[in-house]
């Protein structure tokens, strides 16, 4: 059965432990926007991307479509129910990030779909990120160690707790490969 995608809800940050089940949540989300439109591929990232990882429990997916096909990738993810994200500084329409919620196993999940074309540097990064911390322990222990920093110093705006996240995640890509770490959050 597939997940039924329900209203967003803007929430303060948070940390929560790691959670295993949300790898098969992204994965039965990522399978419902393929089959919609078979063009796209989908990549699970963000802290519920690596194992062992805490975070604000969001699943965060990076949607991928060919050269061309934004408009295609936007309709898809707006047909499951996926909805354009609210608050303060939303992604640009060029560049968007779709939202919803799905419950699995009793657990509710905000969903962030990450639109990018995938021949665009900053899927690359989003990837080299995530690749970089499910291969070092000791980084995901720093990462999880920065966002409760984050959140000790009061930080209680999404914007803001994404931008403070940002400058571990910069320093992170430039030590590891040498990448460009722009925009990454």
């Amino acid at each position: 059965m597939g997940l039924q995608i329900q209203k967003y809800e803007l929430r303060q940050p948070i940390f929560c432990p790691a959670d295993p089940e949300a790898a098969s949540v992204a994965q039965r989300l990522a399978e419902a926007i393929v089959s919609r439109d078979g063009r796209l591929a989908v990549e699970h990232i963000g802290s519920t991307a690596v194992p062992g990882c805490g975070g604000k429990g969001y699943i965060d997916l990076l949607v991928l479509y060919p050269e061309g096909l934004l408009d295609a990738a936007k309709a898809a993810l707006d047909a499951l129910g996926y909805q354009r994200q609210p608050g303060r500084e939303p992604f640009p329409e060029e560049r968007p990030m779709r939202v919803g919620c799905v419950e699995s196993s009793g657990r509710r999940y905000p969903v962030h779909a990450h639109v990018v074309a995938a021949n665009d540097p900053e899927a690359e990064r989003l990837l080299a990120f995530r690749d970089w911390l499910r291969r070092d322990a000791a980084e995901v222990r720093a990462y999880e160690a920065e966002k409760l920093r984050i959140l000790a110093a009061g930080v209680l705006d999404g914007v803001d707790y994404a931008e403070r996240k940002t400058r571990f995640i910069e320093a992170a890509l430039a030590a590891g490969e040498g990448a460009d770490p722009q925009r990454v959050n």
